[in-house]
């Protein structure tokens, strides 16, 4: 197939006269020029030109985007400083309460304290649920009464939580 091709080229070349010659390959010359401009230089000038026409918006978002999360990280370190208290404590709690599972409890405000009242409840699920109010509300166990019953694991319980005292 290549010696055919390569016959084939070689008869059409001998039959040309110089100045066909030299024509035709000035006209493969420019036709190369050509086609390396329109898909090579052509399309990467392009695309710098577009790159310098957005740059400097998308600079401008970068820094938008920056200063914003670096507000963000601010105000979420100043939310993780406030902690609930009073009713908004009560009603968290219970709330948390319900999500992890637990059995219906009695919560209840008492001076700066919250009550926390259970029967039947699963001691670990309660451990568990505890050291997660203490991460997210900030709260810390003032008293606790746990009562043991006769299923393992199961216990009736009081505990008085409050939050960390402000200086």
């Amino acid at each position: 197939m290549k010696s055919a091709l390569a016959e084939a080229w070689a008869r059409f070349w001998e039959t040309r006269t110089a100045r066909e010659k030299q024509l035709i390959t000035w006209g493969g010359a420019v036709l190369a020029v050509v086609i390396g401009w329109s898909v090579l230089w052509s399309p990467a000038q392009e695309g710098r030109a577009q790159l310098r026409e957005t740059l400097p918006a998308m600079q401008r978002q970068l820094a938008q985007m920056t200063a914003q999360a670096n507000e963000a990280r601010t105000l979420s370190a100043a939310a993780q400083g406030v902690a609930p208290t009073g009713a908004a404590l009560r009603d968290a709690l219970a709330a948390s309460l319900n999500d992890h599972g637990l059995p219906p409890a009695q919560v209840q405000v008492m001076g700066n304290a919250v009550q926390v009242q259970m029967k039947n409840a699963s001691f670990p699920a309660w451990v568990a649920w505890l050291d997660d109010a203490r991460k997210q509300f900030k709260v810390q166990v003032s008293e606790a009464h746990v009562t043991a019953l006769k299923a393992d694991g199961q216990v009736d319980l009081t505990a008085s939580l409050q939050p960390p005292a402000v200086h």
